[in-house]
């Protein structure tokens, strides 16, 4: 069972969107009910009629077609009746509707595969699948490696990112540069916008592959119908598939946000410290950090250490003991007196390095008035 607006398309009536059209208009019926848009049927068992004409999928044979489109040509069905240049469509004396594959601008040119195949039209045209067209790019000038580096990585354009490509160098002459470019998408204009923002404007474009089917000896103009080989060819992605996919997946590591434990994601620099989530323990239970401030709670319970004035509480020192002394100095409270640091007993004091014990007060003026030594 498949959509029928998808059935629509594979049987030659047009693309699933124009398909679309025909069900919302009333014009589709399966088994002489008519349906709405979302309506499944089976091709080989159900009734299909459009306009009140019922479509035989048994007998439709699939036909592949690659043409050379020469550059002044729209790559489209129908004429603009603004322009006035002529269509592919016109080029291909074959009856039926046609899909195009590897839809080229006015300017380009090289190859282009017509088919009524609508779903192997949408495997290949598709960017979520991810098959290759090889372009032959003529740019003025010289791009240097990192120009390169930056363009296989993919700019910003107006739609987004570019995706990653493979560019090899195939010929360089005093004004110009040919390139190699293999990319698994096409964004409108793509490699010119591209090679224009990078400062290296492209003087001819010519689209060489579809996946591994060449022009072979095609001319400007001409066409020729595919058989099995040429098929498996154009399904068939090129080698640089690999790179790509590799660099695209290196890139989508590099720009993934950094997560706390159990995968809450941590908030920008710039956001308020408020929405910022609790750390957590990486153990199994997920427990919480003990608290940092060194007080005891309002009921008079003591925290777990950090800071807390119970020693036992404490955790032993690195070398296993467990004698380990308060941190803070100061008086306990059975009248103890603390070690030195701002006692104003002399004597508690702990000698010079010297060995010297005599050793004056720190602050200027005693309770008698005598002032320090100057240091």
């Amino acid at each position: 069972m498949e959509r029928v607006q998808k059935i629509l398309s594979q049987a030659g009536l047009g693309s699933r969107r124009a398909c679309e059209a025909y069900i919302e208009q009333g014009r589709v019926r399966v088994n002489g009910k008519l349906i709405t848009l979302g309506a499944q049927a089976d091709p080989m068992k159900d009734d299909i009629e459009v306009d009140g004409e019922k479509l035989n999928f048994k007998k439709l044979k699939k036909r592949y077609f690659a043409f050379y489109k020469p550059a002044n040509v729209l790559s489209s069905n129908t004429p603009n009746h603004e322009d006035d240049r002529p269509v592919v469509r016109d080029m291909l004396p074959v009856e039926g509707h046609l899909f195009t594959i590897g839809r080229l601008d006015a300017d380009s040119e090289g190859l282009m595969v017509l088919t009524n195949d609508g779903e192997t039209t949408n495997q290949l045209a598709h960017p979520r699948y991810e098959h290759t067209k090889t372009y032959l790019a003529t740019v003025y000038g010289k791009p240097e490696r990192d120009v390169l580096t930056r363009w296989q990585d993919g700019i910003y354009l107006e739609e987004g990112r570019a995706a990653p490509c493979y560019i090899t160098i195939m010929e360089t002459t005093p004004e110009t540069t040919v390139l190699q470019i293999v990319m698994t998408e096409g964004k409108k204009r793509q490699i010119r916008r591209t090679a224009s923002a990078l400062g290296f404007p492209v003087k001819k474009l010519v689209r060489t592959h579809i996946g591994q089917l060449d022009l072979g000896r095609l001319k400007r103009g001409e066409w020729m119908e595919m058989g099995a080989l040429e098929i498996e060819a154009m399904k068939t992605p090129a080698p640089e598939l690999v790179y790509i996919k590799n660099r695209k997946k290196s890139l989508r590591d590099i720009r993934k946000p950094k997560t706390l434990v159990g995968g809450v994601r941590s908030p920008r620099k710039s956001g308020d410290s408020s929405d910022r989530p609790k750390r957590r323990y990486d153990d199994n239970n997920g427990s919480e950090r003990p608290p940092y401030r060194k007080s005891a709670d309002s009921d008079g319970e003591k925290r777990p250490y950090r800071g807390s004035g119970d020693r036992d509480s404490r955790p032993p020192r690195r070398d296993g003991d467990d004698s380990r002394p308060p941190r803070r100095y100061g008086a306990s409270g059975d009248g103890e007196k603390r070690p030195y640091r701002g006692s104003g007993d002399r004597d508690s004091r702990p000698p010079r390095r010297d060995g010297d014990d005599s050793r004056p007060p720190r602050r200027y003026g005693d309770s008698d008035g005598e002032k320090r030594p100057y240091r």
